[in-house]
């Protein structure tokens, strides 16, 4: 029986050295989702403690223009006003479901806005914001300097609306806003989840039943489209916005839409 050499330590330190460099650590893939409409979006609930813990795979843009732990609040439209919305949980909720994934939050809610100020350069007067391009150039920087993949829209708006649209004219306006976010991304099956206006805030203006009437048909008529109800959603006081409870509830919705389209 012959014995093997054994490697000298130095052999030894380089075939180590080898074996090591030959698969060197890659980061998990970045699935980019815009956060888009006015202030439910954005968030309005009051922050906890839970809202800003941090999950290691979930980033959020900051006005900075560059990626950080998300934490509430995500979006930065009003500062001073902005709380928990629908984003953390939606993306936390994302990020568990795939967990060889990065989830990268891009806010670009302006609370107040009508869907008049979500086209290409439509300003709002109130924050000195073109919601619609500065949420555009957000998406398409990040693509660009970070690589990654949009992966959906998500969407909350129609308060602002509910006293004047028209089903046919919410819906038409809608229809393009979708159409516009795939051609401007080049992602023609982007996934588009919108939530409809909650039931408290209905009841006290009937013409926002307009608005949710346009999201039917807009989920009817445009593939890759899901709704996402509001039933047992509470405001937080104001008539207007959801309560953080509800807000991370709400978020839990969205991703359980997003997926379902996925």
């Amino acid at each position: 029986m012959t014995r093997r050499a054994a490697l000298s330590p130095f052999l030894l330190l380089l075939a180590l050295a080898g074996c090591a460099s030959v698969r060197p650590s890659a980061p998990d893939p970045l699935d980019v989702y815009l956060l888009a409409g006015q202030s439910n979006m954005a968030g309005r609930g009051t922050i906890a403690a839970e809202d800003t813990a941090t999950h290691p795979r979930v980033f959020a843009l900051r006005a900075d223009g560059a990626w950080h732990p998300a934490r509430d609040p995500v979006h930065f439209d009003k500062p001073r006003v902005a709380g928990v919305g629908p984003a953390l949980t939606f993306g936390r909720a994302m990020a568990e479901a795939q967990p060889n994934v990065r989830v990268g939050l891009v806010p670009g809610a302006v609370g107040g806005t009508s869907i008049r100020a979500w086209a290409p350069g439509a300003a709002d007067a109130a924050t000195n914001t073109h919601p619609y391009d500065d949420a555009l150039a957000r998406v398409r920087r990040v693509l660009g300097a970070q690589g990654g993949r949009v992966r959906g829209v998500l969407w909350t708006q129609g308060e602002s609306d509910g006293g004047t649209a028209t089903v046919d004219g919410h819906a038409a306006a809608l229809e393009a806003l979708v159409a516009r976010l795939r051609a401007d991304l080049d992602a023609p099956a982007l996934p588009f989840v919108a939530s409809k206006l909650p039931p408290f805030y209905v009841a006290a203006h009937p013409g926002a039943a307009t608005v949710n009437a346009a999201l039917d048909r807009l989920a009817a008529r445009v593939p890759y489209v899901a709704l996402v109800e509001t039933d047992g959603l509470r405001d937080g006081g104001d008539g207007t916005h959801l309560d953080a409870a509800s807000a991370r509830e709400l978020g839990r919705r969205f991703a359980a839409a997003m997926r379902r389209l996925r």
